[in-house]
């Protein structure tokens, strides 16, 4: 493990590090760090035991960081709910990470992003109240919570560019789009029409951009003959039809049962 964990943090410390070989490194670990990564909650650690912790905690900070790199996000979970062990379950064996509120901050973002609020307030609940309200890597993930929550997704196409580290961009680029099908959703329910360009001012958008494209192709918009936005078809409810004669066949068969049971 020594090895490999060290050609791992070397590799990952250069300027723009070779993700395919940090990638390898990381599955060449995962067998070690199964090993390792199990202490009994009230048994003491020996020297060495707490040096196989303290690396195997840094390698899933390195797995974090590389999993956004590589947009996997399923990875990203795999990663993080291991990391919150060594967090929360063997914090009384381990010294702090300096790194811990970061990544914290960062699940918190994703949980948001991915529109999974009651996962987000349960992730709260395990950390402290002050550290909410004063932590740079958290408190501004608890204002976009706020503005989500009131519908201020103006604020939150806002504060992509005050995220506190650049690892936060590629959750931000998933919440604006959460963001972006919400204010859709709020538009179509609030107007008959809409020029193109007032939707895509509200979207935050560019008329002719790539993006604007695909969110009117994914929702069905449609233009009228001014070049409005025309959302009256989407009011529209197709009429259902009632099976009268198979109701009425029910009806009368419940009633012949009941008259049985009298």
């Amino acid at each position: 493990m020594s090895n490999f964990y060290k050609e791992l943090k070397a590799e990952w410390l250069n300027a723009s590090p070779d993700l395919s070989r940090c990638g390898q490194l990381l599955n060449s670990l995962k067998l070690e760090m199964v090993r390792v990564g199990y202490v009994e909650d009230e048994g003491e650690v020996n020297p060495q035991q707490k040096q196989e912790l303290q690396r195997s905690r840094d390698i899933l900070e390195i797995a974090i960081e590389h999993s956004i790199k590589v947009k996997d996000n399923a990875a990203f979970e795999r990663y993080m709910t291991q990391l919150k062990m060594y967090y929360f379950d063997y914090n009384k064996h381990l010294d702090s990470s300096e790194q811990m509120h970061k990544f914290m901050g960062l699940h918190l973002l994703y949980l948001l992003a991915t529109n999974r609020i009651a996962d987000f307030h349960i992730e709260l609940e395990r950390l402290p109240s002050a550290l909410l309200l004063q932590n740079p890597f958290i408190s501004p993930v608890l204002a976009l919570e706020n503005y989500f929550m009131e519908g201020r997704y103006n604020k939150i196409l806002q504060a992509k560019k005050s995220m506190p580290s650049g690892l936060y961009a590629d959750f931000m680029d998933l919440l604006v789009g959460t963001a972006r099908e919400e204010i859709a959703s709020c538009m179509e329910k609030s107007y008959g029409k809409i020029a193109q360009k007032q939707a895509a001012l509200r979207l935050g958008l560019k008329p002719d951009s790539r993006e604007m494209q695909a969110l009117v192709a994914k929702r069905n918009w449609t233009l009228d003959k001014d070049g409005n936005f025309n959302y009256a078809e989407l009011h529209r409810r197709q009429k259902e039809k009632v099976p009268a004669k198979d109701i009425a066949v029910h009806t009368l068969t419940y009633a012949q049962e009941l008259e049985k049971i009298v």
